[in-house]
């Protein structure tokens, strides 16, 4: 019986703190994840480069924005992975409460969100996979699978997001972790990046 008791108030603890622990950095990613939102509103992607300024282009634009986020903070000691989960657990819990605001019921909204979630870790890998092997072409092609859902891309937009994304990857990759743990980020101006 002690024994027993012993356990629970250990599951406790550790679940506590184990909670507290993992929302140490909830502050930081929400900050981090705000930036992404951001920098994927940029009328330049949408005026010029053509992305769909539906609900659809807006999530690819801003799966493009957090993949590149979340793949910089993987790559880093901790806190690093941490803050890649706070930014994707930002970023959910915006999409659980956005979904909900348009109206959609309780009893789908999971099921949208993991469709959501599956969609976002699909473009990261990708996009992540085709940068790290300078491979410009798959990126591309990786673009215009997701972000044009595989019709035509406009002429040259497709090239012209996979150097932004590229370009993007780069400005990351040149911040420091210091900055990422107090939610501070920044990305190029669409229109600066793409050239």
């Amino acid at each position: 019986m002690c024994r027993q008791h012993y356990d629970k108030e250990r599951l406790i603890r550790v679940a506590f703190f184990g909670l507290r622990r993992r929302n140490a950095h909830d502050e930081a990613g929400s900050r981090l994840y705000g930036a992404a939102v951001a920098a994927a509103r940029d009328p330049f992607l949408y005026r010029v480069l053509e992305v769909a300024d539906t609900l659809d282009g807006r999530f690819d634009s801003l799966c493009l924005y957090v993949g590149l986020l979340i793949r910089r903070l993987q790559r880093q000691p901790e806190p690093g992975p941490a803050l890649a989960q706070a930014v994707f657990d930002a970023m959910f819990r915006d999409m659980d409460a956005n979904l909900r605001e348009m109206g959609v019921g309780d009893l789908s909204v999971g099921r949208r969100v993991r469709s959501m979630w599956e969609a976002l870790q699909g473009r990261a890998i990708a996009y992540a996979r085709a940068i790290d092997a300078g491979d410009a072409a798959a990126l591309e092609a990786a673009i215009v699978r997701n972000v044009w859902r595989g019709a035509a891309a406009p002429a040259g937009a497709a090239a012209a997001l996979a150097r932004l994304a590229r370009a993007q990857a780069a400005c990351l990759d040149g911040q420091i972790l210091t900055a990422f743990a107090a939610g501070e980020a920044w990305f190029l101006p669409a229109e600066e990046a793409v050239q």
